[in-house]
């Protein structure tokens, strides 16, 4: 039995890059749809995310949503 080193550091690579990856751009979709704590001296309430925040975090939702249907249907498709 012979284990092909170099396709199986791809392999790792490629699974690493692609797992922080996804999961900097859930991140980038949580911080977007996050509450911004209000300024001293200000009022109690917290501020909503701007327009730009929010369609970001969309962006970043649906991106991790097609990532993981593409991981999906690579699995069953198999």
């Amino acid at each position: 039995m012979s284990i092909d080193w170099a396709a199986l550091g791809q392999v790792f690579g490629v699974s690493l890059a692609v797992t922080v990856g996804i999961v900097g751009l859930f991140t980038v979709g949580i911080v977007g749809t996050s509450r911004k704590p209000a300024v001293e001296g200000d009022t109690a309430t917290a501020t909503a995310p701007g327009a730009g925040a929010r369609t970001g975090a969309v962006v970043a939702f649906a991106l991790c949503a097609a990532a993981v249907s593409y991981g999906i249907y690579l699995i069953v498709a198999g």
